[in-house]
């Protein structure tokens, strides 16, 4: 174990396709590959976490949906995956219903934190796994599952995709992120911006990353995710890129994000 307790990610952004599954996939197995125990938590209806993990619809007995709105301890909503020291919490479109299932609960954004919490306190225990990385999963939208991810989170992850306007729209991000500091939990941060689908042969995309290291600073982690071909393909296999195909410049670069990441955290335990 890096500590006592786990770091909680969420992997955050209110725009679709900008590589949120795919960076929660692949990071998750590059930090298990090097040995932590992760938790990827599949938070977004459309379940593409499991899916890419090679969790079909009918394995999804119990999922994020029923240990948010039915209290359903997590551990009986923990799946294996085929990535060794990997396990996922599935998801799938029963999410879409959270809102509605939780309007009249006023502890609703704390649902997810309180579960995962109650969960590592049974793990300390023993007899349960005792996780280095919990990553959240969440959704294209700034929803109340998106604020459950943010309540319950140590840091956010936050995947850029290399396009005009990537900065787009991210205002409303920060702006939600102070909210959740002020009124659900003041020690949220963010970790790091990633760069993702990443181009070296148009120009826009150095212009972008240039664009968004002015804005960030220090934030951006060096370590860019090209568009590659084989991250695109992965999850139609049930595989990481990473098991899919290690050699290709997409899973290099997600080994190399991992490394950043545990970087950033040892100099944070400092």
């Amino acid at each position: 174990m890096e500590g006592s307790k786990p770091r909680i990610f969420a992997v955050v952004n209110q725009k679709g396709g900008v590589g949120k599954t795919t960076t929660s996939i692949n990071l998750g197995t590059a930090l298990a590959a090097v040995g932590r125990r992760v938790l990827i938590v599949d938070f977004d209806a459309q379940g593409n976490a499991s899916t890419g993990l090679g969790i079909g619809r009918a394995e999804r007995e119990t999922t994020s949906y029923d240990v948010v709105v039915d209290n359903i301890p997590l551990e009986q909503a923990i799946v294996s995956t085929i990535v060794p020291r990997l396990d996922i919490v599935t998801g799938d479109e029963n999410l879409s219903g959270v809102e509605t299932a939780l309007a009249t609960d006023n502890h609703r954004s704390y649902r997810l934190r309180d579960a995962l919490h109650s969960y590592v306190e049974r793990a300390a225990g023993g007899g349960l796994v005792q996780y280095d990385y919990i990553l959240i999963d969440c959704p294209p939208s700034l929803s109340a599952l998106t604020i459950n991810a943010m309540t319950a989170a140590d840091a956010l992850l936050v995947p850029l995709q290399c396009e005009f306007l990537a900065l787009e729209g991210l205002s409303q991000l920060l702006r939600t992120v102070e909210v959740v500091r002020q009124g659900l939990n003041p020690n949220l941060e963010i970790q790091g911006v990633v760069l993702t689908m990443y181009d070296r042969r148009n120009n826009l995309s150095d212009q972008v990353a240039d664009e968004v290291r002015a804005f960030f600073g220090a934030k951006v982690y060096n370590t860019v995710i090209p568009r590659n071909v084989r991250l695109s393909e992965a999850p139609s296999f049930g595989k990481p890129a990473l098991l899919y195909d290690y050699r290709c410049p997409g899973s290099e670069a997600y080994i190399r994000l991992a490394s950043e990441v545990l970087q950033r955290e040892k100099a944070r335990a400092a």
